[in-house]
């Protein structure tokens, strides 16, 4: 499939699993809240560009993570791979050497998550054509009114 990112075939075949499973009708309560609040994280755009990074190119340092996620400041870096370290998203490895060495990696459940929403990208793939023939035609009733 052209247009995806630097996506492996497992991942967007995980993807396309995930999408095609259809949830229990009895969703555990507990379930429910983790699904709300991880879309809350994931759909803050940080957090989704700190995943791709990472999944694109493994193990980085802080200073080379924040070259390749441009506009983000140190300070939400530092703040979003905190809240990604707590969720089990990556981990954090310090190195004792002088100066420290910090280095973050996807952990096995930050690379699913990706795969998840590799569906995004699938689905991007395949419904751009359509997108921006509606778009076009809205903004078309738009200004003719």
């Amino acid at each position: 499939m052209t247009g995806l990112p630097q996506f492996t075939a497992e991942q967007i075949a995980m993807a396309k699993l995930y999408a095609a499973a259809t949830p229990p009708e009895d969703i555990d309560p507990r379930i429910e809240a983790l699904v709300h609040e991880l879309i809350g994280r994931v759909a803050d755009k940080w957090t989704m560009l700190v995943l791709e990074v990472l999944g694109e190119h493994g193990e980085l340092r802080f200073t080379r993570l924040s070259e390749l996620v441009p506009g983000i400041s140190q300070k939400m870096l530092t703040q979003t791979v905190r809240h990604m370290e707590r969720d089990g998203f990556l981990v954090r490895t310090v190195h004792a050497v002088v100066p420290p060495k910090v280095e973050y990696k996807l952990t096995t459940l930050g690379l699913t998550l990706g795969a998840a929403f590799c569906g995004v990208w699938v689905w991007a793939v395949e419904n751009l054509d359509g997108v921006e023939q509606a778009r076009q035609a809205f903004d078309d009733k738009t200004r003719a009114s």
